[in-house]
């Protein structure tokens, strides 16, 4: 692999030879054509259902989404010959397990075949019970708008913790057509659009936190997530779903190597990307690089929910529409001498026949419209209301 630091100076040395010419980029044979490594990512639930995700490593530079390894026979085996729980297949590359509960006591793995044969197989993990949250937060500091976790655990059996979580958020158009454009016409419109959508996302950030070197097994108010206080998603009304994971501390090294390779490589100072080694071999060639890390947790949720009138006074979100104010105006076909019918036709077809664009009402002397993504909400979200809400 080439480090970072050799690969800035090769460029300064391309760029040297370059002067007074052209500069061609330089891209390792490797960024552009890596070995299809699997990659594994999930963990054994052993409380729960345990979600299984197969894939294969591609290039850098790719355009697409890694490919699914699919069609592969996933079991959870525990060590010394005990029982064997199947996965199943649900969509390319995702497997999925019934209920389970797993004995505490024991160690278990993740078995692997894959479609053409090859054998590959975790560690045998010990079983981690993860503790409840004991509190999702919030706080306005400054420009930053703050989620705080805390939890406990007074047996000192999980000491290394690891969060997600989802964010749900109401989002509202400041427009509501009362006209269509419906074959070559306009007319008074049939079908509102939703007042209200709800959008989603997932974390993509690995946060994680561990008390070894503290007197008690306690996370109290630890900045988990921050926003913008003029965030958008606080506009109206705002969700997170916290999931806590308690992870061995080999499980904790793993995700901690992966955070600083991911996050800590923004110049020659900080620290250089290092080879991440997780604990899946592949049983027929130890040299096969294994891409992830199969812990054997259980998870606890806790879901918060603020509204708007519960901020500060300070804090003024923006809506996420402010680049669609104000609204056009079209003057169809207007001028000198008056436009025909056809003139008429023909300017509502060009401006709205694709339904990228749409109008909003007729106001003097036009018709007033806008891009479908400031009108239509579910450009942004999905007007199906959570069950959760």
């Amino acid at each position: 692999m080439i480090s970072r630091l050799s690969l800035l100076l090769l460029l300064l040395v391309a760029g040297l030879a370059g002067l007074g010419g052209c500069v061609e980029p330089y891209a390792p044979a490797i960024i552009s054509a890596p070995p299809a490594y699997l990659v594994v990512d999930g963990f054994l639930n052993p409380r729960g259902v345990s979600t299984i995700r197969l894939s294969r490593s591609a290039a850098l530079d790719a355009k697409t989404v890694p490919p699914a390894e699919a069609r592969a026979t996933l079991f959870i085996e525990t060590q010394g010959g005990g029982p064997r729980y199947a996965l199943t297949e649900t969509t390319p590359g995702t497997y999925v397990s019934a209920a389970l509960t797993l004995d505490a006591a024991r160690q278990y793995r993740l078995r692997i075949s894959t479609r053409i044969g090859r054998q590959y197989a975790s560690d045998f993990v010990p079983v981690k019970l993860t503790p409840p949250v004991d509190a999702v937060s919030w706080g306005a500091q400054g420009q930053d708008f703050n989620i705080y976790v805390s939890a406990h655990d007074d047996t000192r059996n999980s000491q290394y913790y690891r969060w997600e979580y989802d964010e749900t958020w109401e989002v509202s158009s400041p427009y509501q057509p009362l006209i269509e454009y419906y074959d070559g016409a306009l007319r008074p419109i049939r079908q509102a659009f939703p007042l209200v959508c709800w959008s989603t996302a997932s974390s993509s950030r690995i946060v994680l936190n561990q008390t070894i070197a503290l007197s008690e097994d306690r996370v109290t108010n630890f900045r988990m997530l921050t926003l913008p206080a003029n965030t958008s998603r606080l506009a109206r009304r705002y969700s997170i779903l916290v999931h806590q994971q308690a992870l061995t501390k080999a499980e904790y090294a793993y995700w901690d190597l992966l955070r600083k390779n991911t996050e800590n490589i923004g110049s020659l100072f900080d620290p250089q990307p290092s080879q991440v080694t997780g604990n899946m071999h592949n049983l027929d060639d130890g040299q096969e690089p294994v891409l992830g890390f199969v812990g054997a947790h259980s998870v606890s949720d806790k879901r918060i929910f603020i509204s708007r009138a519960e901020l500060p006074a300070a804090v003024v979100p923006l809506s996420g529409y402010e680049a669609c104010l104000p609204p056009d105006t079209l003057k169809p076909a207007s001028g000198i001498p008056p436009p025909t019918a056809e003139d008429i036709r023909l300017s509502l077809f060009y401006a709205f026949n694709s339904q990228k664009y749409l109008p909003i009402e007729v106001v003097p002397g036009g018709v007033t419209a806008k891009e479908r993504d400031c009108i239509d909400c579910r450009t942004r979200g999905t007007a199906v209301r959570p069950s959760f809400w």
